[in-house]
């Protein structure tokens, strides 16, 4: 269900702002989207799964949370990310 290193690396590579970047919301976001992705896949075959269910509703929040941020902060770099991750809005 989580993602591997070498996947979340090349992640932050490609969202980065710049050398080293793990922090900035495109990131977050773009990490969170990945779990968020992996997890709805493992609900297609266990339905009954309530406590991860629980961890889902925490992560989509959470990158609510960040989208709001960098919508505020930054309107062009929020549309290019939606669009890039396929995030419906």
């Amino acid at each position: 269900m989580s993602i591997t290193p070498e996947r979340k690396a090349e992640l932050v590579k490609k969202y980065a702002a710049k050398e080293g970047d793990t922090g900035s919301p495109a990131v977050q976001v773009a990490i969170l989207t990945e779990r968020i992705t992996n997890l709805t896949e493992h609900f297609k075959g266990h339905k009954k799964d309530n406590h991860s269910r629980r961890g889902l509703l925490k992560m989509v929040s959470q990158r609510r949370s960040l989208l709001d941020y960098l919508k505020r902060k930054d309107q062009d770099r929020y549309q290019s990310l939606i669009a890039e991750l396929g995030i419906r809005r």
